[in-house]
């Protein structure tokens, strides 16, 4: 029962802040989930595959209220949605068949590389200048493949990615943030999908899994998430995100060297 109650807690925890900030929810999830599982003593070799399979399917849940709330207030470019959906399911499951096959170590390096490089662009505030357009279909079709391939290899919903590739492409940024939103359900989907498939038949897996998937703790954060995302929205209006994203860059740093230490 203790698992269930911290399982819900840092569901609070993260919802919070990706209310607040928007984008870096899965990043600091998966690092939390490695070392919650670490301490419960879950096969080592499949820890991280765990945390990456729970971290993507809980952005299903999450994803659903984020793009309704956007779609109201218009803010969805759904030409754009229509437009990258396969590549993202395409990619999103090769990423997840790709993540099977790396051991945990260089899934583990992958990882973290990424979230250092998120942490750094989110403490200088970089923000990609529009320097060009949408590309077309073809284009963007490619783009949404390594799209969706990096955000199953990272646990994430995309946002990281999507929302800088398209203010750069001149997308407004309200329409950028309400169009990842809504880009991120089929991400999560195929990456739930793929990451049970893959995770089905593996020796040692912890009671209560779902191939690569913790039921318990999707349950935990998902419920707690669902909490403290509006309340962390609502205080993005009233406090400074400036500094509040360099503390949570901050944060993610610390975090994800402590796992890249755990796993090794």
């Amino acid at each position: 029962m203790e698992w269930w109650i911290v399982y819900l807690l840092m569901g609070l925890f993260v919802g919070f802040f990706a209310g607040l900030l928007g984008i870096g929810g899965g990043l600091i999830l998966v690092t939390l989930l490695v070392y919650l599982f670490t301490v419960q003593g879950f096969p080592g070799d499949r820890i991280l595959h765990m945390a990456l399979g729970t971290s993507i399917t809980s952005i299903v849940f999450t994803s659903i209220s984020s793009l309704l709330a956007h779609h109201e207030h218009g803010a969805v470019r759904w030409d754009i949605v229509r437009s990258a959906v396969p590549g993202l399911i395409v990619g999103t499951l090769l990423g997840t068949l790709v993540a099977d096959r790396l051991e945990s170590k260089y899934l583990a390096v992958f990882f973290v590389i990424f979230v250092y490089y998120s942490a750094v662009r989110m403490f200088v505030n970089a923000r990609p200048k529009p320097s060009r357009q949408l590309p077309g279909p073809l284009g963007l079709t490619i783009a949404s493949l390594f799209i969706g391939i990096l955000s199953a290899l990272v646990g994430v919903g995309g946002g990281v990615m999507t929302i800088p590739m398209m203010s750069m492409c001149n997308v407004p940024m309200r329409n950028a943030i309400g169009t990842s939103a809504a880009l991120g359900l089929p991400i999560a989907l195929a990456g739930s999908a793929g990451f049970i498939a893959t995770g089905l038949g593996k020796d040692h897996l912890p009671a209560f899994s779902m191939g690569y998937v913790y039921l318990p703790a999707l349950i935990g954060i998902v419920v707690g998430t669902l909490v403290t995302v509006p309340s962390g929205a609502r205080v993005a209006h009233r406090m400074p995100v400036t500094t509040l994203k360099k503390i949570f860059a901050a944060i993610l740093f610390v975090l994800a060297t402590r796992m890249l230490w755990t796993l090794f």
